[in-house]
């Protein structure tokens, strides 16, 4: 009767590296392509006021941010504590709300210029006269889709 014998096993072989930079390459690109950098620097203070119904914005490429708020510390100097607007990344005046929604239209795809939402992120204690003038000034605008930027409350008050 013949015996079998086992083959002795030899050193396990080495993985290849070869494909190794292709992979991270790979995946570096990918990372670049769907990573969105921040946009703006947010210049004031906003602690966003609480509501119970609130819904989220489906297409956030279509709306655009008004801030109003004070300004953080740094900024607090040069134009004091009272709430100021930031549109994108420069403070702004009211008369200047026009001129801004013109140009944001004007950088979007006309087919989209229409559905153009414009969101309001106010401090909760910013004086309601600084919103209902920036208001005017977005229906002087045609700026008509006005959302405000809340965060739900977690108990109801009633």
């Amino acid at each position: 009767m013949a015996k079998f014998k086992k083959k002795a096993s030899k050193t396990s072989q080495a993985i290849s590296t070869a494909s190794l930079p292709d992979i991270v390459f790979m995946l570096l690109f990918f990372f670049m392509t769907v990573t969105t950098m921040k946009e703006i620097d947010l210049k004031v203070i906003i602690q966003k006021p609480q509501a119970t119904e609130v819904k989220k914005l489906e297409n956030k490429s279509l709306v655009k941010y008004v801030n109003i708020g004070p300004p953080i510390k740094r900024f607090q100097a040069k134009f004091g504590q009272e709430a100021i607007i930031q549109l994108n990344d420069q403070f702004a005046k009211v008369r200047d709300i026009g001129p801004w929604v013109n140009a944001e239209r004007v950088k979007m795809d006309a087919s989209n210029r229409a559905k153009m939402t414009t969101a309001l992120k106010v401090d909760k204690t910013t004086k309601m006269g600084v919103v209902t003038d920036v208001k005017q000034e977005l229906r002087k605008a045609k700026a008509l889709k006005i959302t405000y930027i809340a965060d739900k409350t977690t108990k109801s008050n009633f």
